[in-house]
């Protein structure tokens, strides 16, 4: 972390976005400690009265929402998933929701795309975001631009991000995201929480 950052928790959400059993699965080389340091935080940020945002990606029967043109999501659609009832859908059990958790389901990469997520953020009086998740190079990527655009203050927290591809990881986060974001560890986050 190249300078000390505070958090204002009442000001603060941490989105948790697309743990979901089938996307850990498919995009996360290191499970276990990935999950162990991502529970840690979400229990220290809700012990810190911090607004917990989970963002899933999910569709109705059917596939009403995916466009024959989007390439990404006609291709969800051909594979069944991301349907309600669906295993791999759920928030993965070891860092599942708890009561007063937020949930906010999407239809595309980003946590904004055609969801309530700004509506929620700008009720609770919400200005900075912590974003961690599951593709660095799709949600964390696509909502931290929004959120750059929308001129939220970001903190990315490096070690509870994950992609399939270590390398575009490494760039999105040490080459691209700077210019917009902290890049933070969860050590740091817990270390900049109140007591």
């Amino acid at each position: 972390m190249a300078e000390a950052f505070s958090i204002e928790p009442k000001s603060t959400a941490l989105l948790a976005m697309d743990f979901q059993a089938g996307i850990v699965e498919g995009y996360a080389s290191d499970r276990e400690n990935l999950l162990n340091r991502t529970a840690g935080l979400l229990g220290a940020a809700r012990r810190a009265k911090i607004s917990i945002v989970y963002i899933v990606v999910g569709f109705r029967p059917g596939y009403a929402e995916v466009s024959p043109r989007n390439l990404s999501f006609s291709a969800i659609r051909q594979s069944g998933r991301f349907l309600p009832g669906d295993p791999a859908t759920a928030i993965h059990p070891a860092v599942a929701p708890v009561e007063g958790d937020i949930v906010v389901t999407k239809h595309r990469v980003s946590a904004f795309a055609g969801t309530d997520l700004e509506m929620i953020l700008r009720a609770k009086g919400i200005d900075h975001l912590i974003l961690m998740g599951i593709a660095t190079s799709g949600v964390v990527l696509s909502t931290t631009r929004h959120a750059a655009d929308a001129d939220y203050r970001i903190t990315i927290v490096r070690d509870c991000c994950a992609d399939r591809d270590e390398e575009v990881h490494r760039v999105l986060l040490d080459k691209v995201f700077v210019r917009q974001a902290a890049i933070v560890t969860a050590a740091d986050v817990l270390g900049a929480l109140p007591n």
